[in-house]
C-alpha cells in the first residue's frame, strides 16, 4: 500500500514530526529530521525501551560509549574485513546498486532499464574520517556501524564498578552510521540512525535458555505498547545468512506496507565471539570470575538490538486511522487519528479555550500552568473548538481539555477521551489526579 506511505509521510511533515534535512538545499537523500512533535515521541521511543531494560530489571545497568573508538576496535570486531555489501554499477547510467537487490534475470536497471553490469565489487559500509589537525599524516577513525563494540570492549570495567554478577546485561542508546547503498522507505533505512541495544552476559551452556527468554521478552515489548500481534512475526535467519559472529539469529519483522514484511529488531546469539575478539586483539583478559563456582570464563551474549527511527516508524504505521466520526450536525465526516499508545504520545494533553474571548484566555492558561508541570502539554486556540480536535486526533495526544465560559462559574472542563471521543466534565480541583489514573 504505498499510497498508506505517501499518507504517512506526508503527515510526519505536516504535523512537525519527520521531515526532510536540509530541505533549503534540496535535502540530502535519506537524512531526516524530527520536529517539535517528533522528537517528543522519538524520546518517548527511548524512554519506554530504557525503562522496559534498565529501569524494571536489577540485571541490566547502562552505558553511554563514545561515537569514535580506536580504529582497532573495529579491526578486532571483523568490521573492517566483513562488513561489506556486493556493490554493482550499470555500465549506462553509472548508478550504483547493491547486488542482493537487482531481480530477475537478466538483472535490469532500476534507473534506467539497461541489462548490463560491472562484476560486483564489496564496499565497506562504515564512514571513515580523519582525527588529527591536518589531513595529512592524521589517523583514520570510524563513525561506529552499532553501538554493540563499546559494552564488549568496557564488559570488564562496567562488570567491576556495577558490581554485578552474570548473568547481566549492558543496554546504551545511540547513534550508529552505515554508508547504505540504497537506502530509503522514509526512516526505514538510513545512513545516520540511533539504535537501543543491549547486550547480555550469560554463562556458556545457559545461553540458548536466555536467547528464547529474550526474543519473547522483546516480542512483548512491542504488543504491550500498542502494535497489534497480527501485524508482528518471528523470523529464524538460515544458517547461510548468520553473521559470522551469531550461533542463532531471530528476527521480529512487521508488516510494513512498502515490504510486506520487513525486520523491526534482531535478537541474537553471539556465543563468546567479541570477548575472546577483543581480548585477542587488545592483550587484556575479558574472563569473568565467579565467586560462587570459582570458574573463570568468556560469558556467551544474547543481543537484542532495535533501530528506534525503525521501531517510531511501525509505532506510526500501526496506529494510523482514517475513520468516520460524527459531527456536531448529526452527520459524519472522515477524521484522521493516531492511536499510539498513551506512553509514546508526544503532547499527553491538549489544553483548549472555547474562543479567544479575553475571559476565557485566564481560566484557560491556568489549566496549562497546572498541567505542565506533570505531562507535555499543548495549548492550542487556533481555529473551531472541531477542528482543533481533529488536530489533536492527528497527532495522538490522547486527551483534550476545554475551557468554557461555564468554567468561569463551576470551576470544572471537559475532558475528551481521544479514541472514543466521549466527554467528562471534571472539576479543576482534581483535574491533575483524573489525568494520572489515566495517563
Amino acid at each position: 500500500m504505498p499510497d498508506l506511505m505517501e499518507q504517512i509521510t506526508s503527515l510526519a511533515k505536516r504535523r512537525g514530526l519527520v521531515f526532510p534535512s536540509s530541505e533549503i538545499y534540496g535535502g540530502l537523500r535519506s537524512s531526516w529530521d524530527y520536529g517539535p512533535l517528533g522528537v517528543e515521541l522519538k524520546r518517548n521511543v527511548k524512554d519506554a525501551w530504557w525503562r522496559a531494560m534498565v529501569q524494571l530489571r536489577d540485571d541490566v545497568v547502562g552505558l553511554d560509549a563514545a561515537i569514535i573508538m580506536s580504529p582497532k576496535v573495529w579491526e578486532a570486531s571483523g568490521h573492517l574485513e566483513v562488513f561489506t555489501d556486493p556493490l554493482v554499477e550499470c555500465r549506462n547510467c553509472h548508478q550504483r546498486f547493491r547486488a542482493d537487490d537487482l531481480q530477475g534475470e537478466p538483472k535490469t536497471c532500476p534507473n534506467c532499464g539497461n541489462h548490463t553490469f560491472t562484476d560486483a565489487r564489496n564496499f565497506n559500509l562504515m564512514f571513515r574520517t580523519h582525527m588529527g589537525p591536518v589531513e595529512d599524516g592524521a589517523e583514520d577513525v570510524y563513525l561506529r556501524p552499532e553501538t554493540a563494540q563499546g559494552m564488549f570492549v568496557d564488559f570488564a570495567t562496567v562488570q567491576q564498578t556495577s558490581r554485578r554478577k552474570v548473568p547481566f546485561g549492558i543496554a546504551q542508546i545511540g547513534k550508529a552510521f552505515r554508508n547504505e547503498i540504497t537506502p530509503g522507505n522514509f526512516i526505514f533505512r538510513m545512513r545516520e540512525f540511533e539504535q537501543m541495544e543491549m547486550e547480555f552476559f550469560v554463562k556458556p551452556g545457559t545461553d540458548e535458555q536466555w536467547h528464547d527468554y529474550w526474543i519473547q521478552e522483546r516480542l512483548r515489548w512491542f504488543t504491550d505498547l500498542g502494535v497489534r500481534p497480527d501485524n508482528l512475526r518471528l523470523r529464524e535467519h538460515d544458517a547461510d545468512e548468520l553473521s559470522h559472529y551469531s550461533k542463532r539469529t531471530v528476527d521480529i519483522e512487521y508488516r510494513f506496507p512498502f515490504t510486506d514484511w520487513g525486520e523491526l529488531e534482531g535478537i541474537a546469539n553471539r556465543t563468546d565471539y567479541d570477548l575472546k575478539a577483543h581480548e585477542r586483539h587488545s592483550g587484556e583478559d575479558l574472563t569473568y570470575f565467579d565467586p560462587e563456582t570459582e570458574e573463570r570464563y568468556h560469558p556467551f551474549v544474547i543481543e537484542p538490538a532495535v533501530g528506534v527511527d525503525r521501531a517510531i516508524l511501525a509505532f506510526v504505521i500501526d496506529a494510523y486511522r482514517v475513520e468516520e466520526a460524527p459531527t456536531a450536525k448529526g452527520g459524519t465526516e472522515k477524521r484522521t487519528l493516531l492511536a499510539l499508545h498513551k506512553d509514546l504520545a508526544p503532547i499527553k494533553v491538549a489544553v483548549l479555550p472555547l474562543s479567544r474571548n479575553e475571559r476565557l484566555v485566564p481560566a484557560a492558561r491556568e489549566v496549562f500552568d497546572l498541567l505542565k508541570p506533570s505531562w507535555m502539554c499543548d495549548y492550542d486556540d487556533a481555529g473551531s473548538i472541531g477542528r482543533r480536535y481533529r488536530r489533536q486526533d492527528e497527532v495522538g495526544t490522547p486527551f483534550c481539555v476545554t475551557v468554557d465560559f461555564d468554567t468561569l462559574d463551576d470551576r470544572a472542563v471537559t475532558i475528551r477521551d481521544r479514541d472514543s471521543m466521549t466527554q467528562e466534565r471534571i472539576p479543576v480541583a482534581s483535574l491533575v489526579e483524573h489525568l494520572r489514573e489515566r495517563l
